[in-house]
């Protein structure tokens, strides 16, 4: 190419720029052409465009790059317009090298010189095809689509579909286009979408993602879940003229979720009790219809016992299981279908042919899609089975073990008869599912009903089983335990025979439930009995009771698995009464406890009210104790609070219906005990319940024969003589020689060491009794003698004679007491 500047490359200085190096910086074809038509300059992007290297164009006219004859007057006007300074652009075809005519947008900017030469800058980029998109391309992407696709007139018959739709709704086109979708597919689901495409054509709204479920032409067996969608179509005057609309299967997405659902709604429905047969109930129930036509659970024989375990697996491996199989539930959408087969409690053993118990530990869950009762392993194994199966139209199953926490505890099967739609795979996950969280609740059950029933049997246990007043009361119980979803309780109550013919009664609850609680409450019991032979008043009984309890919460606090798992507080309440029917008075202190009830010969209730005192095991507070009267024939009831707060909590209204209950002063205690405790607690409750009621009989004055004692040892031969005519008179002579040497050795012991005044005491009721008081504080304690001791054998020989003795202390002094049996009618 020449140079631009030839003068300057001859004056020595730096070459010049050639035209060449100029427009190479542009990345557009570009070429620099003469006023002549010749071209003087040619980059490589115009090499790039046209194929043509610059050695090959340079210094030729630029008209042989046309595709087509060069228009003069066009050329003219453009060489005009470029001098005027206005440019040029337009679309020109160009020829390439290899021959080929290329449409090139050209542009022509205005005119400059090179030197003295006019020129003009020509840039140019190659114009590339804008795609259309046909008819046939727009047809094979919608018709290949994997959405479902269709066009439905304002008839809302069909005018377009592509082939998945068709796929999925199992009609072929021909079928389709011109008629409607109700008349392909009659039924409630076709009505409800052409609803639905009518509501669009009206309103012009689009309706989203409806969804429903059919059946697929693919798979006829299988339900598939369909999302649609409806969009209406306008023209260009914004008129609808038709609706489309589109169809997704959603079926998976419809599987997890109805999975979920269901799986979430049986956690609300099955296992709302803690009862083994009612929790199996209450899997069929949820299972049918929603999932199957009939629902059978069968639960292994252990399971169902309260000393039962399963069958437990173990890491060598599962054992062969022996135990036979019981129906603890079963529903069906069938009248009349649970009655035909096994009832529930019977042994049952539905287990698939082929199949033996060991299926419960070692097999996984059992899909047959398809159920023949004709096969050769039904007809051979389980032929009234398999008659039953072509009764009810039974034509799919599935068994899943069930099984929880390395136990197996039995199977439940699922099967369809009304529902023409055969189990599939989705289906089985679904069946595990529901049954492995009933397994669960189930194995709950049976660990607290075996844990209830043991602690119901220690409780039970440690409750007397015999209760007797003597002659001064007669007594009667109730005993009520919680019910299984509450828990056994501590509740208990007792009757304690003491000396001089009158009897302690005790009713307390230790705060909790469980077998500690009952173990408790058998320990309280037996210190209750241990302090109230020490003759202790209630308020001193319970102070000392409440020390007990002390050490016990102490005990387990120190204990660091139970501190971990369990409060270390423990706590009861007690009230504590001891009655004197001689006095015709009722002593009585209590522990945080409800009062006592108390109803007059006339029918009067009233609720004495002694000091309340802090429930056992506070400690730091003192106990009081407070005396009433009770008349011939009063009632005294002891209770526990779970009696008379009722299912409102309300205490005061449960006395005052207790003081209704109690209010007849004629009927015996026993029959107002079972009356009170059935109508105040008619169902089962979360607390114990412990009811005590006694009436009460005076020891008459023909009963009691007492003498003051002179302080003179010369007195005694006068005292024994009258205890023993007393004796007599009262028909027991043969306790006569026994008493007199009783009152001898009483007696004088008190006239030597004791304090005046000194009172001798005979009591007859189911005992002889023989009671010495004094003013002393300090009591006597037995003694063996040594063979050369000339005394101390008084008390031993009066322990060797008599069946009990002791000593009470009263506000007085002491009181020496032994008692003799009165000996029954001669055999």
């Amino acid at each position: 190419m020449a140079s631009m500047d030839p003068a300057r490359e001859a004056s020595g200085g730096p070459p010049p720029a050639t035209a060449r190096d100029l427009l190479d910086a542009s990345s557009d074809a570009a070429a620099i052409v003469s006023a002549e038509g010749a071209v003087i300059g040619w980059t490589r992007g115009a090499e790039t465009l046209l194929g043509r290297p610059a050695s090959v164009v340079v210094g030729r006219p630029a008209e042989r790059l046309l595709a087509m004859d060069r228009d003069p007057a066009r050329v003219a006007g453009v060489v005009e317009r470029c001098r005027a300074g206005m440019g040029w652009n337009g679309l020109i075809p160009l020829r390439h090298g290899d021959g080929r005519s290329l449409d090139v947008d050209l542009r022509v900017s205005a005119a400059f010189r090179i030197g003295g030469d006019e020129c003009f800058l020509i840039s140019a980029r190659e114009q590339k095809p804008q795609w259309t998109v046909g008819q046939s391309v727009l047809d094979g992407f919608l018709t290949r689509s994997p959405v479902g696709m269709a066009v439905m007139d304002l008839e809302l018959r069909y005018v377009w579909l592509n082939d998945t739709l068709e796929r999925f709704g199992g009609v072929p086109r021909e079928q389709r286009l011109g008629r409607r979708l109700s008349e392909l597919l009659p039924g409630l689901q076709a009505a409800a979408i052409e609803g639905l495409m009518r509501k669009v054509l009206e309103s012009g709204v689009p309706v989203t993602d409806y969804e429903y479920l059919g059946w697929s032409w693919a798979d006829p067996r299988r339900r598939h879940a369909y999302s649609t969608s409806f969009f209406p179509l306008v023209d260009a005057a914004n008129v609808v003229t038709g609706v489309c609309y589109l169809v997704q299967d959603v079926t998976e997405r419809w599987t997890a979720r109805r999975l979920l659902t269901l799986v979430n709604e049986a956690g609300t429905c099955v296992g709302t009790t803690l009862d083994v047969m009612s929790t199996a109930q209450e899997l069929a129930d949820f299972a049918v219809p929603r999932f199957a036509d009939f629902v059978v659970v069968d639960l292994l024989e252990p399971v169902l016992s309260t000393e039962g375990h399963g069958a437990w697996l173990t890491d060598a491996g599962p054992a062969s299981v022996q135990a036979t199989l019981r129906r603890a539930g079963m529903s069906s959408v069938r009248e009349g279908c649970p009655e035909a087969v096994v009832r529930i409690g019977e042994s049952a053993g539905f287990l698939p042919p082929t199949h033996d118990l060991n299926l419960l530990i070692e097999g996984e869950p059992i899909l047959m899609p398809v159920l023949d009762p004709s096969a050769p392993e039904w007809v051979d194994e389980e032929p009234e089975r398999a008659e039953r199966i072509r009764e009810f139209g039974l034509h799919s199953l599935i068994s899943v073990p069930m099984r929880a926490r390395n136990t197996a505890l039995g199977i439940t099967t699922f099967l369809r008869s009304l529902n023409p739609m055969s189990f599939q795979p989705d289906d089985v996950l679904l069946a595990r599912e529901l049954v492995a969280r009933a397994a669960l609740c189930v194995d709950n059950a049976r660990r607290y009903t075996r844990e209830h029933t043991a602690a119901v049997t220690l409780q039970r246990s440690l409750l007397p089983h015999a209760l007797t007043g003597g002659t001064a009361l007669e007594v009667a119980s109730a005993y009520l335990p919680a019910d299984p979803t509450g828990g056994v309780g501590g509740d208990w109550f007792d009757v304690i025979p003491l000396s001089g013919a009158r009897v302690g009664l005790v009713v307390g609850d230790v705060v909790g439930h469980g077998i500690t609680a009952a173990a408790t409450m058998g320990r309280l019991r037996t210190a209750v009995q241990t302090l109230a032979d020490m003759e202790l008043p209630p308020d001193e009984l319970l102070a000392h009771l409440d020390d007990l309890v002390l050490r016990l919460s102490a005990e387990k606090a120190d204990d660091e698995a139970v501190r971990h798992n369990t409060s270390a507080f423990l706590g009861a309440t007690c009230l504590y009464a001891v009655y004197d029917p001689v006095a015709g008075r009722c002593t009585m202190a209590r522990a945080g406890h409800p009062p006592p009830v108390v109803v007059t010969p006339e029918g009067q209730v009233s609720f004495p009210e002694p000091p309340a005192g802090p429930p056992l095991g506070l400690g730091g507070m003192a106990f009081e104790a407070t005396e009433i009267e009770l008349g011939e024939n009063s009632l005294i009831g002891l209770y526990t609070d779970g009696l008379v707060e009722g299912a409102d909590g309300d205490m005061e209204r449960g006395m005052s219906r207790l003081a209704g209950l109690l209010s007849d002063p004629h009927a015996d205690p026993a029959s107002l005990c079972s009356a009170a405790v059935r109508r105040l607690v008619p169902a089962p409750q979360p607390d114990d319940i412990a009811l005590l009621l006694a009436r009460t009989h005076i020891l008459g004055e023909d009963h009691v024969a007492s003498w003051d004692v002179p302080v003179d040892p010369s007195a005694v031969a006068d005292v024994r003589a009258r205890a023993t005519r007393q004796v007599e008179e009262w028909g027991l002579g043969d306790l006569a020689m026994t008493t007199e040497l009783v009152v001898s050795e009483l007696v004088t012991n008190a006239i030597r060491y004791a304090e005046p005044p000194i009172r001798l005491r005979l009591l007859r009721d189911a005992r002889l009794t023989c009671e010495v008081a004094d003013a002393s504080g300090t009591a006597p304690r037995l003694r063996h003698a040594r063979s050369t001791d000339e005394g101390g054998r008084g008390l031993f020989l009066v322990a060797q004679l008599t069946d009990r003795w002791g000593a009470r202390h009263t506000p007085d002094g002491k009181i020496i007491w032994a008692e003799q049996e009165i000996p029954g009618p001669a055999q």
